[in-house]
C-alpha cells in the first residue's frame, strides 16, 4: 500500500520527515522522491535495516540505528523539534521473516531467537525455557489469542523438564499436538506473534511511539500508520480517535474532546483488490491516518 501511504503524509518538498521502520526502505525511497530541500529520518533497530539504508546516497537522508520507541530523543540530537509528517508500517519486515537464522519464522529450523535488535537479551528461547507456566499463559492468551493457552503452557513446561526447547522444530513438535486439524499453520502463526512480541516489547515500543510522535509533529501534519493484526491496530485506533489507549474520552470545560490528533479517514483503508493480487502480505494491512491539531 506504497501509494497510499504517500498520499497520506500530504507531502511538502521541503518538509522533515520521519520513516519509523525503515526495513528494506521502500517507503523512505519513495518519501525521498517527493523531496526537494526537505529531510528524511529514517528509524530501524535492525543491522540489516542500517546495510540496506548504506545504499542510499543522499544528502537529505539519515539513517537512525534504532527503535521507534526513542523517535523523541534521537530527532533532538539532530536538532530537530518539530516534523511535518511520520510513517509507520509496523508488524515483522519480509527481509527478517526471510533470514532463516533469525528464528521468525515457522517455515525454517533455526534456533529461537526472534529480537529484532540483535544486541538485546532476550531471545524467545529463554521465554521458552524460562518463564513460568502462569507468565506463558498470559502471553500467550494476549498477544497470540491462543484458545487453548493454559494447556500449551503445561505442556511447554513439560517437555522442557525433559530437554530444553531450542529450535523452531523443537518447539513445533510440541503445537503441532495441540494444533487443530488443517489449522496447524494458523496456530504456529498465533504462538510466534505472541513470542516475537515478548521478545521485542512491541507493544510497549508502539505506545510509547504513539505519543511522542504526536508531540513531534507540526500542527496540521501528518502521522500514517500501518498495521497487520487487531492487538497493534487497536491502540493506533483508540490514540487517533481518543488520545488516550483506554477508557472513557477526557473533555475540556466547553466539551470539546482534549486529544493531540485527529483522524483523516473514519474507517482504516484496506488493500485493494490489485495490491492483494502482487502482495498477499497486505490481506491482514490496515493504514489509519491522523493529522495534528
Amino acid at each position: 500500500m506504497l501509494k497510499e501511504c504517500i498520499e497520506g503524509l500530504n507531502i511538502k518538498p521541503d518538509g522533515v520527515y520521519v520513516d519509523l521502520t525503515f526495513g528494506g526502505g521502500g517507503h523512505s525511497k519513495e518519501i525521498l522522491k517527493h523531496l526537494t530541500k526537505g529531510k528524511l529520518f529514517g528509524f530501524d533497530q535492525d543491522d540489516d535495516a542500517k546495510r540496506q539504508a548504506e545504499a542510499i546516497k543522499d544528502e537529505q537522508f539519515v539513517f537512525v540505528n534504532a527503535n521507534f520507541r526513542f523517535i523523541k530523543k534521537y530527532l533532538k540530537v539532530y536538532g530537530i523539534q518539530q516534523v511535518d509528517g511520520i510513517l509507520a508500517d509496523l508488524g515483522i519486515s519480509s527481509h527478517q521473516i526471510d533470514e532463516a537464522e533469525r528464528g521468525f519464522s515457522t517455515r525454517f529450523d533455526a534456533e529461537l531467537d526472534m529480537r529484532m535488535d540483535r544486541n538485546a537479551e532476550l531471545t524467545a528461547r529463554q521465554i521458552v525455557n524460562e518463564y513460568d507456566e502462569k507468565r506463558l499463559v498470559g502471553l500467550l492468551s494476549r498477544y497470540g489469542e491462543v484458545k487453548n493457552a493454559r494447556t500449551l503452557a503445561n505442556a511447554i513446561v513439560a517437555e522442557r523438564v525433559k530437554s530444553p526447547v531450542k529450535t523452531v522444530k523443537d518447539l513445533k513438535l510440541i503445537l503441532e499436538r495441540y494444533a487443530k486439524h488443517g489449522k496447524q499453520h494458523k496456530y504456529y502463526a498465533q504462538v510466534f506473534q505472541a513470542l516475537r512480541i515478548e521478545v521485542n516489547d512491541e507493544m510497549g515500543a508502539l505506545e510509547e511511539m504513539l505519543v511522542q510522535a504526536a508531540d513531534v509533529l507540526k500542527p496540521g501534519g501528518r502521522f500514517v500508520v500501518m498495521s497487520y493484526h487487531s492487538l497493534e491496530d487497536r491502540p493506533v485506533k483508540n490514540y487517533f480517535a481518543k488520545g488516550k489507549f483506554s477508557g472513557e474520552v477526557e473533555k475540556d470545560f466547553y466539551g470539546n474532546m482534549i486529544r493531540p490528533l485527529q483522524p483523516v479517514n473514519r474507517k482504516p483503508i484496506l488493500a485493494s483488490k490489485e495490491e492483494l493480487e502482487i502482495n498477499n502480505r497486505a490481506r491482514s494491512a490496515k493504514l489509519r491516518i491522523a493529522e495534528k491539531i
